[in-house]
């Protein structure tokens, strides 16, 4: 899934920056050059946007004694970094680098290879999941109910410690996560009716349902440019669909559902805002969904489950691989949400936007190449003309969102 954070955090950060003075006025100071951190492109993954690596609150040494008291600065966590004579450090002006700092792109790299490693991992599980147990709404409560527990363990340890939640915050989540809980579940369907790749060639025309519903629900104006780019998306899918080998109305519908509801929990999600990091925020929207999941899977599956489902997985691949099956796709589901949450911190939103559409490609490909897929020429043709669409869309998108916070950042101001 790609991600966006829920957190007004990611609006602006600070920029480390030594060597430079601060300016002061009317009693607050402003950096002399600030960062602002945008959005995220379009996506699908639980976590909408950018995580934070969370902010140090110190008590500012900059200012004269008095003159800011009660007042914090806040410092990224680079500057954390920086030893004096004060703090033990060996000399003055000494730097104590660790490896992610020493080597960021190593690091960067490393975390894209996993992300990406992660989902083509889980998309090929998954599928062959299906091929012996083809009850997409049940697998769908599994890939939750793991990622549940493992963040209840994570809780359970301090790794990250819980955030609380109160009925204000529930009720903004509840919308988000209905939309999530519907996308994951119609994605699955997608994915147990028909190829892998199709699922995904179908699932390019998201940014499609997303700019229209800014366009049309919230009433934001779309440059031409945008929906220039998004024609050869919808061409390219259109000649894939007319003539994919695996074609049928139940796979294409689901996954087409599955665009819209992602298309909504996006619009949900810019009214649930909320300072609560983005980790505690997913493990929150992960068990509302699951509680959302297990009525329809109950009321859709239950009875050819308890008749017949099980025993015959069972008896195809035994009980062992089947439990391990169930277990470590739902493990791969959510560590690479998660994954791809650290990844997208790490780098500027054209990168990520990149970066979700080689995504899609891998897990094409590598789809095509694990299953066998036969495909003909026309819907080659399509996916390829379906996923060079999406990437000019993102490029243009991430290039005017650049420009957009270039032009705010004379009016930035970081108080301390």
């Amino acid at each position: 899934m790609e991600s966006r954070v829920l957190s007004r955090a990611t609006n602006i950060s600070t920029v480390c920056n030594f060597g430079k003075p601060l300016r002061e006025s009317n009693h607050h100071v402003s950096f002399v050059s600030v960062k602002p951190i945008g959005a995220v492109g379009e996506g699908g993954n639980v976590i909408w946007g950018r995580q934070l690596r969370p902010a140090l609150l110190l008590e500012s040494s900059h200012a004269p004694a008095g003159l800011f008291a009660g007042r914090r600065e806040i410092l990224r966590p680079c500057l954390a970094a920086a030893s004096s004579p004060a703090q033990g450090g060996d000399s003055a002006g000494d730097v104590k680098v660790g490896f992610f700092d020493k080597y960021p792109a190593l690091v960067t790299g490393f975390f894209f290879f996993m992300w990406y490693f992660l989902n083509v991992i889980f998309n090929i599980l998954n599928k062959k999941i299906y091929n012996y147990f083809p009850y997409p709404y049940f697998v769908s409560v599994i890939h939750l109910l793991v990622g549940v527990v493992y963040c209840l363990f994570s809780w359970a340890v301090g790794l990250p410690k819980r955030a609380p939640i109160d009925s204000k915050l529930l009720k903004l989540l509840i919308p988000v996560a209905v939309c999530h809980a519907l996308g994951h579940v119609t994605s699955n369907v997608s994915f147990a009716a028909v190829a892998v790749s199709f699922t995904h060639t179908i699932k390019a025309l998201e940014p499609f349902f997303n700019a229209a519903a800014s366009q049309f629900i919230l009433g934001q104006s779309i440059p031409i440019t945008l929906w220039l780019s998004l024609a050869p998306v919808v061409l390219g899918v259109s000649m894939a669909s007319l003539t994919e080998l695996s074609f049928n109305w139940t796979g294409f519908i689901s996954a087409m559902i599955s665009n819209i509801s992602f298309t909504y929990r996006s619009i949900y999600s810019k009214k649930a805002m909320t300072d609560m990091d983005s980790t505690n925020i997913y493990a929150y929207i992960s068990i509302i969904a699951l509680i959302v999941c297990i009525p329809p899977a109950i009321i859709v599956e239950g009875p050819q489950l308890v008749k017949h489902g099980f025993a015959d997985a069972i008896a195809k691949v035994g009980m062992v691989k089947f439990v391990s099956d169930l277990f470590w796709v739902g493990m791969f589901y959510h560590l690479y949400n998660q994954l791809a949450t650290n990844t997208l911190e790490r780098v500027a939103p054209l990168t990520h936007a990149v970066g979700n559409v080689l995504k899609r490609v891998f897990v094409i490909g590598f789809s095509i190449l694990v299953f066998g897929n036969k495909i003909s020429t026309q819907t080659g043709i399509g996916t390829v003309i379906a996923i060079a669409g999406v990437a000019m869309y993102s490029f243009i998108k991430a290039k005017l969102e650049e420009e957009k916070r270039v032009s705010l950042i004379p009016n930035a101001y970081i108080h301390i």
